[in-house]
């Protein structure tokens, strides 16, 4: 079975177990819109309520994941409050109990990254590029990300990645722990489908009751935590900061971050 969902940059597909979400808007690098979140958060439910789905895979097209959020579409609908698309997909992330696999070729910006932590089996092609450049845009991490990478790969080596934006590559997220496997980017998909196909062959309740108590240590303090920085990601957003990176970004210029403290 296949379908694809009302917003057409998200085709949704249903195959033997797995439910495959592909962002699919390669004119514009994938950017994620307000209504292409509404269209995973959709997706996300689908596969949570149908006992018949055992795993969830979300990839991109295959030379690119995603840029991250679209910036127009962004400050026209910012995610300010609990209600906000891309704030229920944060959540959905981090409490989604069945297995959740990325397969990532090119571009994996922002969220495009930061929705990586969340998931049981990350595949990345040789092209992969990792990157959160959430202070250089005057805001801060989101998605948990300031506390689960940290937890992953050490403060000091987090701190390059959220303070510093610095890229990495496949092979650099395999080193650091974020991915699973680096493999040829054509091949990144196929393996993917490879290993969700296995998961489903596994007992279901056993599988996602092996999820929940991985989770279980870190579960309460992860939401918490979450609560916390998406409180300071909108104070972020209306900061001045933030509001001279919007500006910059609208007239296509470097930001001037000189006049701040």
């Amino acid at each position: 079975m296949s379908h694809i969902s009302e917003c057409q940059e998200i085709q949704v597909t249903e195959n033997l177990g797995v439910l495959e979400v592909a962002i699919q808007r390669p004119d514009r690098k994938n950017a994620l819109t307000h209504a292409m979140y509404t269209a995973i958060n959709q997706a996300f439910d689908y596969a949570e309520r149908e006992p018949t789905i055992r795993a969830l895979l979300i990839t991109g097209t295959e030379g690119c994941f995603t840029a991250g959020n679209d910036m127009v579409d962004f400050l026209q609908n910012p995610p300010i409050g609990d209600d906000a698309p891309v704030m229920i997909l944060l959540g959905k992330l981090a409490t989604f109990p069945k297995p959740l696999i990325a397969a990532v070729n090119g571009p994996a910006v922002g969220v495009g990254t930061t929705l990586l932590f969340h998931c049981d089996l990350v595949y990345v092609g040789e092209s992969a590029k990792l990157q959160m450049p959430f202070t250089s845009l005057g805001l801060c991490p989101e998605a948990g990300s300031s506390y689960l990478l940290p937890l992953m790969i050490g403060h000091q080596r987090a701190a390059e990645l959220l303070m510093l934006g610095e890229v990495i590559d496949g092979q650099r997220a395999c080193q650091l722990g974020i991915a699973n496997a680096v493999l040829a980017d054509a091949e990144t998909l196929s393996h993917a489908r490879a290993q969700a196909a296995r998961i489903v062959a596994q007992p279901a309740a056993a599988v996602r009751l092996t999820k929940e108590l991985m989770r279980a240590p870190f579960k309460d303090m992860l939401h918490s935590h979450m609560k916390v920085e998406g409180d300071a990601f909108g104070k972020r957003l209306v900061s001045p900061e933030g509001r001279e990176a919007m500006q910059a970004f609208m007239e296509k210029r470097k930001p001037n971050f000189s006049q701040f403290d």
